[in-house]
C-alpha cells in the first residue's frame, strides 16, 4: 500500500486525516480479513473513501447510508474476496413522542443526540415524521441510543429498534425552475437557482458559503452540469436536472430543483 500516493488524492486537510483513518482501517481489514465500516459522511467523501479503497489490492468498498438517496453514508471496507459482504454497519430506530403540541425539528433531535455525547461521525440521515423520527446510526451505538435517548426537546421519547424495510421516508419537496443561462458558470447557474443577483452570488461564492457537490467552491467561473448538486449555507439545495439546447439568442436551457 502505497500511502502517500493514496493520500495525495486528498485536497484539503479534512480530506487527508478523513483517508488517513481510512487507511488504517484498511490495513486491518488486509491483516484480519473482515469487515470494517467507516464513520458517516457526506455523498462526496464518500466517493473519495470509496475510490482510495478499491485502489488498495485486495480491497473492496460500499457505499451505504441505509437507502439510496441518503445525505451521509458508510463505506464498508471489506476483502475483495467479500466484496458483496453481509456485514451490517447500520442500525435503524424509530423514536416516538407526543409532538402534538410542541413541534419538534432535525435541529432538536440532532442537538438530543449530541447531548448524549454521541459524535456527528457515527450518526447517518435523520427523517422526521409527524410523531417522531427514523435514525439511521452507527450499529455501535445503537443500544446507547436505545437505553439514553428519553427526551428530545421537552418532550419524551421511547427508542426501538426498526428493520431496514420499515424506514419511513419522506417526500422530498422541491420546486422546478425553467430557465436560461449565458453559460454553466457556478455564479450564473446559482443566481437563478437561489433567486439571487449574479453579484451577490459571487459575494457568497468566495465567501466560502457555497458548495458543489458537497465540497466548498470558492470560484464563481466554476463550471457546473447536469446532476451536480449545489448547497448555500442558510439557503438550501438546488440540483441541476437538465442543462443544454440553446435559444435562438444563444443562451442555454436550463432546467433546475430547489429543495424546500
Amino acid at each position: 500500500m502505497n500511502r502517500e500516493k493514496l493520500l495525495a488524492a486528498a485536497a484539503t486537510p479534512e480530506d487527508r486525516e478523513t483517508l488517513a483513518r481510512v487507511l488504517d482501517l484498511g490495513e486491518i481489514v488486509l491483516k484480519t480479513h473482515r469487515t470494517l465500516y467507516a464513520d458517516f459522511n457526506d455523498p462526496f467523501r464518500c466517493g473519495l473513501i470509496a475510490r482510495t479503497v478499491e485502489a488498495i489490492p485486495g480491497l473492496a468498498a460500499r457505499v451505504d447510508g441505509g437507502y439510496p438517496a441518503a445525505e451521509r453514508s458508510r463505506v464498508l471496507i471489506s476483502p475483495d474476496y467479500l466484496p458483496e459482504a453481509s456485514e451490517e454497519g447500520l442500525a435503524f430506530l424509530e423514536v416516538t413522542g407526543n409532538f402534538r403540541f410542541r413541534p419538534v425539528t432535525h435541529r432538536d433531535y440532532l442537538g438530543a443526540l449530541l447531548g448524549l455525547g454521541i459524535r456527528r461521525e457515527k450518526m447517518g440521515d435523520i427523517l422526521v415524521l409527524e410523531n417522531g423520527a427514523h435514525l439511521i446510526v452507527a450499529k455501535e451505538i445503537a443500544d446507547y441510543i436505545k437505553s439514553g435517548l428519553t427526551a428530545v426537546g421537552r418532550t419524551g421519547v421511547s427508542v426501538r429498534e426498526i428493520t431496514r424495510a420499515a424506514l419511513e421516508l419522506p417526500a422530498r419537496e422541491y420546486r422546478e425552475i425553467r430557465t436560461t443561462v449565458q453559460s454553466m458558470r457556478m455564479d450564473a447557474v446559482t443566481a437563478h437557482g437561489f433567486g439571487l443577483s449574479r453579484s451577490k452570488m459571487v459575494r457568497e461564492i468566495t465567501s466560502g458559503k457555497v458548495f458543489l457537490n458537497w465540497r466548498p467552491c470558492l470560484d464563481p467561473s466554476a463550471g457546473v452540469g447536469a446532476g451536480d448538486m449545489i448547497s448555500a449555507r442558510g439557503r438550501g439545495r438546488v440540483e441541476v436536472i437538465e442543462s443544454g439546447g440553446k435559444t435562438k439568442k444563444g443562451r442555454l436551457g436550463l432546467l433546475l430543483r430547489r429543495y424546500i
